[in-house]
């Protein structure tokens, strides 16, 4: 079964689809990684210039499939794979490292400009899809969450929020678990364009055709200097720190309820979303 759907609307241009609607592109060990062979094949085809991050159906994501289970499907890409097999904490560590905040690192990297397409919901893991990309465009109707102190951790394995939305709104984000409106999203400058969710689609494309014509060698440089200029600000450190802070809150998780993310915090988000959608 196909997780991800390669599309090729334009000269130039690879639009990578989520294609798992009937469970909102909640995201599977098997699907971060055929999104991550997909972007390594756009990565490696000349002929591509620019990539498109989309998702069928109403929602871009809700984020990981918790019914999934932990594991790495493949060999290890982010990675060098130590300790995957450990029980308890230390295996679970060595798996977000992998497969969260590594394939999120590898996509923020990755040596061409990328472009998400979103509607509808992006919850928690969701925007670990969303945030590595370079520029997002989003539908009038689209919103961003993380309500994953719910679970008593401190937010999503690829903790940018400081960058995406600012400190204070982070700050107000990650207390309430409350969704961010896509014209908000756009004025905090985590969004680019905001569009009607009718003219989503053609406005990504719009974007990505102009982007293409532009020298590769050229895209490749400036992204690299903006990513760098991340790091220097001190991302990459921030992101191994809030990294730690999420596994000492799994830790703590195992110790009280015997589980890494307690269930009641699954079904306090799940009510969440059901106010604000």
């Amino acid at each position: 079964m196909t997780l991800v759907r390669v599309e090729r609307p334009a000269d130039g241009v690879a639009r990578l689809v989520l294609a798992r609607p009937e469970k909102r592109n909640a995201q599977s060990p098997e699907l971060l990684y055929e999104l991550d062979g997909r972007l390594l094949e756009a990565t490696n085809d000349a002929s591509v210039r620019v990539i498109v991050l989309a998702a069928d159906g109403p929602d871009f994501s809700s984020g990981h499939d918790l019914h999934a289970g932990f594991y790495v499907p493949c060999d290890p890409v982010a990675t060098m794979g130590g300790h995957l097999d450990a029980g308890g904490v230390e295996g679970h560590y060595a798996f977000e490292c992998e497969s969260y905040l590594g394939l999120s690192r590898r996509w923020r990297d990755l040596p061409k400009p990328t472009i998400a397409q979103v509607q509808g919901r992006t919850i928690a893991g969701g925007l670990m899809l969303v945030w590595p990309m370079d520029i997002v465009v989003a539908a009038e109707d689209a919103t961003f969450a993380d309500p994953v102190t719910a679970f008593g951790v401190n937010g999503v394995e690829y903790f940018t929020h400081l960058w995406e939305v600012g400190h204070r709104k982070a700050k107000e984000m990650l207390f309430t678990g409350d969704s961010i409106s896509a014209p908000d999203a756009q004025r905090l400058g985590m969004v680019n364009q905001v569009v009607p969710a009718a003219d989503l689609e053609a406005a990504t494309l719009d974007l990505a055709v102009r982007i293409a014509q532009r020298p590769a060698f050229g895209l490749r440089l400036a992204k690299e200097s903006v990513n760098r200029s991340l790091d220097a600000q001190g991302q990459s450190v921030a992101l191994d720190s809030a990294l730690a802070l999420h596994n000492l809150g799994h830790a703590a998780n195992l110790a009280r309820h015997g589980e890494l993310a307690p269930t009641d915090g699954a079904a306090a988000i799940r009510a969440a979303s059901r106010r604000t959608s």
